[in-house]
């Protein structure tokens, strides 16, 4: 089991009413990386991780999670960043984090409140670790939602959006937890639509229209553009043209 991928997807179909979300989509991802869901609002990535943390069922398809199929196990081993922090304001950064961390199954007291400390830490606010997360800043509460989604040590992580709406500075220490967690091997789903996130991804799937048009790593996607110095922007514009009309390659 520990040699299949992280995530195997086959034949995935999410619909809203006559809205295709995501359009039988297969994907595969290895364990221990960094993996980037690249595409516009609206292109499926959301449905698709809400499908893949158990949010949504999928109405065609199979899912696989770290070689089992999606269960009440399975979700205690995943790690979700939302795209909009699910935070309690009225409970401080250490109640938050405490709280999720007994909802993903830490029982013992003394080892979560040492696992809390240690991802408040982390995330450097130890200084307002008693302060009511309402009384913080758009970009303090994204790291609250982060330390919630890791409280727990889990080998799979799933983060939509992450980085929306952060000033660099923050954006590269966001950047830097997740390179540590790959290095330890932790499996981390990133969904994004800008393209400094996507860059630093291990691998890449670019999605338009809830299908996977291409997918590799960053350099390999380039590449395949056949036009020297090209960017991750050409590069999924080539793709989605190339899906409208096989002639461009």
């Amino acid at each position: 089991m520990e040699n299949s991928p992280a995530i195997q997807v086959n034949g995935l179909s999410f619909s809203y009413g006559r809205l295709k979300a995501v359009d039988d989509l297969s994907l595969a991802i290895p364990r221990g990386i960094s993996f980037g869901l690249l595409g516009p609002n609206g292109s499926g990535k959301t449905t698709l991780i809400r499908i893949l943390v158990g949010i949504l069922a999928p109405q065609r398809g199979r899912v696989s999670l770290l070689g089992q199929s999606p269960s009440g196990e399975t979700a205690r081993r995943i790690g979700y960043m939302p795209q909009l922090p699910a935070l309690y304001n009225e409970l401080s950064v250490r109640e938050n984090i405490t709280f999720f961390g007994q909802i993903y199954g830490m029982r013992d007291a003394a080892q979560l409140r040492a696992r809390v400390d240690e991802v408040i830490k982390l995330i450097d606010l130890w200084a307002k670790r008693g302060v009511e997360v309402m009384n913080l800043s758009g970009g303090m509460k994204q790291r609250v939602s982060l330390a919630c989604a890791l409280v727990h040590s889990p080998p799979l992580m799933f983060l939509d959006e992450p980085t929306v709406g952060m000033d660099p500075e923050l954006r590269v220490m966001f950047w830097g937890y997740f390179e540590e967690l790959t290095r330890k091997g932790t499996t981390i789903v990133v969904s994004s639509h800008t393209m400094d996130d996507a860059a630093r991804c291990d691998r890449l799937a670019f999605l338009r229209e809830g299908r996977v048009i291409a997918n590799g790593t960053p350099d390999e996607l380039k590449q395949r553009t056949g036009k020297p110095g090209a960017d991750l922007e050409e590069a999924f514009l080539y793709f989605a043209r190339l899906k409208e009309d096989p002639r461009v390659g």
